[in-house]
């Protein structure tokens, strides 16, 4: 058995013996995928989202599986929104889900899984080699491949993915996330004013800066601050986007066009420690947080 193969084995392993649910509102529900079904289930929707309905161009096996996958999701665990309404009475309980009751997901990669198989996703689009040496004594966590599926793009879905996030970061005690976060659309220059706001505005501190890899680094400096119209340009950020600023978090330098995926990153960052006393007390406040940390 390879060393991916185990840990995949471990991490399943591990989710099927987390608590069932790590918060619901309504039919909604939040946790950890605890099969392979399960994941595939996110791949579906994953592919649903970023080849059907974004601009995402498909290789033929990817077309022809209606599946987004790639080597990571064998190492990574998988945060699930379930629409229990979708659920035949009587299934799911012990079992996997049927396919259809997923409606949104996160990807999550710690660190120490990362640095067993070949580092993080990240890495092929920003140089994070220098930020993980800076900050050798914490933990870091990737997140990435968010989607949720369009009917169930609002507050309730948002909020219970970030409550599940914030449940798995104090599970495991990591101290930093990060990842990348995307525009739609392939032309930086269609996206100067919310680019040149972040570079302006929430641009990383030294101790934190990161930056695209040099083959791949895209101004993001392209209007003066004082040509930018904030509210505008706050208007063009995609929510998910909005959401991580309201957290509090850091944006790297530089973007990277991602032409498979048709879109614009941008790399964020969470200094756990930092983000947001509000998003905090609001998700602990609401679901109640692993040992008591709000």
């Amino acid at each position: 058995m390879t060393s991916r193969e185990t840990d995949r084995q471990g991490a399943l392993a591990e989710a099927a013996t987390l608590p069932v649910s790590y918060g619901r509102k309504g039919a909604l529900e939040v946790r950890l995928a605890r099969s392979p079904r399960e994941i595939d289930a996110a791949q579906a929707v994953r592919y649903r989202v970023f080849y059907e309905e974004m601009s995402a161009t498909p290789d033929d096996a990817t077309r022809a599986s209606k599946r987004d996958a790639d080597r990571f999701d064998e190492i990574c665990d998988h945060l699930l929104v379930v629409d229990h309404s979708l659920v035949p009475e009587g299934e799911g309980v012990e079992g996997d889900l049927p396919p259809e009751a997923v409606v949104g997901c996160y990807r999550l990669l710690r660190q120490e899984v990362a640095e067993k198989n070949g580092g993080f996703y990240t890495a092929s689009e920003y140089d994070i080699a220098p930020l993980l040496a800076r900050h050798a004594d914490l933990n870091f966590l990737e997140l990435g491949r968010s989607c949720v599926l369009k009917p169930y793009r609002n507050k309730p879905t948002v909020e219970l993915l970030w409550h599940g996030i914030m449940h798995y970061v104090t599970a495991h005690d990591l101290d930093v996330m990060f990842g990348c976060a995307s525009f739609e659309g392939t032309d930086p220059a269609a996206l100067a004013a919310p680019l040149s706001y972040l570079h302006h505005h929430h641009a990383a501190p030294d101790d934190w800066k990161v930056r695209a890899l040099p083959d791949l680094y895209v101004e993001m400096n392209r209007m003066a601050e004082a040509d930018l119209d904030p509210r505008e340009a706050l208007r063009a950020l995609p929510p998910m986007i909005k959401g991580y600023l309201r957290a509090g978090c850091y944006i790297g330098e530089g973007a990277v066009i991602d032409h498979q995926f048709g879109t614009t990153d941008v790399l964020i960052l969470f200094p756990v420690a930092q983000i947001s006393d509000r998003y905090l007390t609001k998700f602990g406040a609401k679901f109640g947080t692993p040992d008591g940390k709000a």
